[in-house]
């Protein structure tokens, strides 16, 4: 049985245990990307409560890719001082963290909705990027993980997950280019790709840089787990240091959802079990962090046991209860989390998160 509160690796980076604070996005910075008081206390409760390894909720790495008011930036040296204030306040506290840097795409509703190929959604429009705009945003990227290690980040993760824009080019649902950024996998994924190269040009090799990706867009005809499979295969062989298994992208219908899971009861408490297994073939022995579903510490036991992934990664009942690690290690069986989702609600996405709509109202 593998102990989950002992020491983890990835790579050169030590981690305290197997549990990681999956990046979650707040309103919690100003007009100017730059983050406020609440952010810093939020991220230094999940240090205390035992984290091993937290990454911080989505940046954004050019402002005309911010995906919401109050987004957390990474595209000028002027947030570096209040970012460098987080980090030392995890470290402080016996944490890691990376930065989980982003670009909006078609979901850039605070900055300029702009993807793959032009696209509608129920009430607006997207333009598609032309060759040149993609390449500068390969380069913003770069830039972002520079910035993001000056400020103290332990690492950074790309986000190429949930309909941002690196999913999107990697589905053949929201992208219907024709040039050498779209068609066949191997062109959907050249962004992927090409950003991974070039933070991975710039940071070194044994700097940490973490991937999260869709098992599956959960869309009729868009990224599918035998796509995911590839692209984690690909980026496992140039490198990356870990990859973070979710789901949901452009064009996501909830009736496919459970073709995620794991036919095995004892394995079906995480929503992407199943599908993480078949990345999981493909990527070994990269770390592979599994997200979404977790409340019981017998099911993430039993997923690390079987080898299905490396590392818990958690987020809403992390919302509710910041000291979950430490209470779970502590002898509490479950999470108090009800899964209610009340703390993702339209109504409070990207205002209001990180706080649990239980007790806050």
């Amino acid at each position: 049985m593998v102990d989950l509160f002992k020491p983890y690796r990835i790579g050169e980076l030590e981690i305290r245990n197997r549990f990681v604070r999956s990046a979650t996005t707040s309103a919690w910075s100003d007009e100017n990307g730059i983050i406020r008081n609440e952010m810093i206390r939020y991220y230094e409760q999940l240090a205390e409560g035992g984290v091993g390894l937290i990454i911080k909720g989505h940046m954004y790495v050019d402002p005309r890719g911010k995906a919401h008011e109050g987004m957390a930036g990474i595209h000028d040296d002027a947030v570096v001082p209040r970012l460098t204030e987080l980090t030392d306040a995890v470290h402080k506290r016996g944490g890691a963290i990376i930065a989980q840097i982003n670009f909006g795409g078609y979901q850039a509703s605070a900055g300029e909705r702009m993807g793959p190929s032009e696209f509608k959604g129920e009430s607006w429009k997207s333009r598609a990027m032309t060759t040149h705009e993609i390449w500068d945003v390969v380069d913003k990227f770069g830039a972002a993980a520079e910035r993001a290690i000056k400020a103290g980040f332990d690492g950074v993760q790309i986000h190429a997950a949930h309909g941002y824009l690196v999913s999107e080019f990697l589905s053949k649902y929201a992208n219907r280019r024709t040039d050498e950024w779209g068609g066949e996998l191997r062109n959907r994924m050249r962004l992927l790709r090409e950003v991974y190269l070039d933070i991975r040009g710039r940071l070194g090799p044994d700097a940490v840089i973490s991937m999260k990706i869709n098992g599956d867009d959960f869309s009729e005809d868009g990224f599918t787990v035998e796509d995911s499979a590839q692209v984690c295969h690909a980026l496992a062989s140039l490198g990356i240091s870990m990859i973070e298994v979710s789901g949901g992208g452009i064009g996501r219908e909830d009736k496919y959802r459970e073709r995620a899971r794991h036919s095995d009861p004892a394995l079906d408490e995480p929503n992407f079990g199943g599908h993480c297994e078949k990345i999981r073939a493909t990527t070994r022995p990269k770390p592979l962090a599994l997200v979404n579903g977790f409340r019981t510490k017998t099911a993430m036991q039993a997923i690390v046991d079987r080898g299905i992934a490396d590392l818990i990664s958690m987020s809403r009942p992390l919302i509710r209860e910041p000291d979950l690690v430490n209470n779970l290690k502590s002898g509490q069986e479950e999470a108090s989390c009800l899964r209610c989702d009340a703390c993702e609600t339209e109504a409070v996405f990207g205002k209001a998160m990180l706080r649990c709509r239980v007790d806050n109202p």
